[in-house]
């Protein structure tokens, strides 16, 4: 494990379960020792290293609640599955949208899709 993912993950095991989530210019301190540039461009170190160890299986979540945003590693239960089924109804809702772009029906387009595990093929 690389010195920054190693980091991260010291960090977010003290923010386990969604009421602990930990916003990501903390994270970006926490990590980095330092304030990032800007909340956006500043901080997409940290996305792409969550982003690779979210793609490693790391069970990290996000959250996006009127009162802060932030990371943390799923707590035991319910919460794994609950980000998961957050995940594949955002996919739909933009698969929905594809489809009505090429006015064909979600099932159609679903259909059609051929997806390479790695990701170098989409048709």
């Amino acid at each position: 494990m690389s010195d920054v993912k190693y980091r991260v993950m010291t960090v977010l095991s003290k923010h386990i379960g969604k009421h602990n989530a930990i916003s990501m210019v903390e994270l970006y301190k926490h990590v980095f020792s330092e304030e990032p540039e800007s909340k956006v461009n500043g901080t997409r170190k940290i996305r792409k290293v969550i982003e690779m160890m979210r793609r490693e299986g790391v069970p990290i979540c996000a959250t996006q609640e009127k009162d802060g945003s932030g990371y943390y590693l799923a707590a035991a239960g319910s919460e794994l599955e609950d980000y998961c089924k957050r995940l594949r109804r955002r996919a739909l809702k933009l698969l929905a949208m594809e489809s009505k772009l090429r006015k064909i029906t979600l099932p159609k387009l679903i259909h059609d899709i051929s997806i390479n595990i790695d990701g170098t093929e989409v048709k």
